[in-house]
């Protein structure tokens, strides 16, 4: 960007008031700034990989990477830094140049394990494992007192309550694997349903493990309008909705995606009041394109690349 003249540095000479947001793999400023990176390289890098394979059992490698955590989570945190960034201009009148680094929020979600690497502990922090059932695996979460009593009355163990190696949260600690496999006794031989119905109805935190398709059509997905039609020059399809509401409902993904080069005229027209003439001539040396009106083949493009586009 510096190279193009269109760094913050050089943008906010003529406009001050700028708000500017580099997304890096390692940020603007050390030793790595310059090095390439994508998704899975920082999250091997940051110890978000390494974290993970130590909470496993019996596997001799870190897992492999699908999901792109990182991407999503640098742009969370630019999009919260920027949103701060324009009220401190309307505050203070002043532009703000803003450095987000993929490798950097890596760190920030590995809060817990940045104190460990500090001060390690004695013991394994305990975790929250899947659970078989009849058709497949359900996650129970009694973490507090009461979720712990409300689970041993819901699987018919109230005795668990004055057990001396559950009745307290630090004896549950120590025999945490103990306790998940009483549980997953209780689970075993029922359905994923019957086990999250019956412990969520107690008030204790359970789900079954759900596929993305079955988590698009869930009742509470719908009912909450957290997928969007969007609709292109191949047809419909579906895609998430921003993971808040606002009230009036003004906040949620457009119904359409323009073609590629629709909205060229229109920008350059009414945000940087170039005239038809100018624009004609930038079309001309292909400086920008003409719409294109082909319809995209559905089928020959990846799912990830539908989303990313759509978003």
């Amino acid at each position: 960007m510096k190279r193009l003249g269109l760094d913050y540095a050089s943008l906010a000479k003529r406009r001050p008031e700028l708000v500017y947001c580099s997304i890096s793999g390692f940020g603007q400023a050390g030793p790595r700034a310059g090095q390439p990176a994508y998704a899975p390289v920082v999250h091997a890098a940051s110890g978000f990989d390494h974290t993970q394979f130590a909470y496993q059992d019996g596997q001799d490698r870190p897992a492999k990477t699908g999901i792109f955590v990182a991407d999503v989570l640098a742009a969370v945190y630019a999009f919260g830094a920027i949103q701060t960034a324009l009220i401190g201009r309307l505050r203070h009148g002043t532009g703000q140049f803003i450095d987000v680094a993929l490798m950097d929020s890596m760190i920030n979600l590995l809060i817990f394990e940045c104190q460990e690497a500090q001060f390690p502990g004695d013991t394994r922090r305990h975790l929250y494992v899947p659970l078989s059932a009849r058709d497949g695996f359900v996650i129970v979460a009694p973490i507090s007192q009461r979720n712990f009593e409300q689970l041993a009355d819901a699987i018919g163990h109230p005795d668990w309550k004055t057990d001396v190696r559950f009745a307290t949260a630090q004896a549950r600690s120590t025999h945490w694997t103990l306790l998940m496999n009483e549980v997953e006794r209780w689970t075993t031989p029922r359905s994923a349903r019957q086990c999250e119905d019956t412990l969520m109805a107690a008030g204790v935190p359970c789900s079954r493990y759900l596929t993305v398709a079955e988590a698009m059509a869930d009742p509470q997905t719908v009912a909450r309008g957290t997928m969007a039609t969007v609709e292109d020059a191949a047809g419909p399809f579906l895609v998430p909705n921003p993971p808040f509401k606002f009230a009036d409902g003004s906040v949620g993904a457009q119904p359409a995606v323009p073609l590629l080069g629709q909205d060229t005229r229109a920008v350059l027209a009414d945000i940087l009041k170039m005239d038809a003439g100018r624009i004609d001539q930038l079309v001309e040396r292909s400086v920008v394109g003409a719409p294109s009106a082909r319809s995209p083949a559905r089928a020959s493009v990846p799912t990830s690349d539908w989303a990313a586009t759509a978003r």
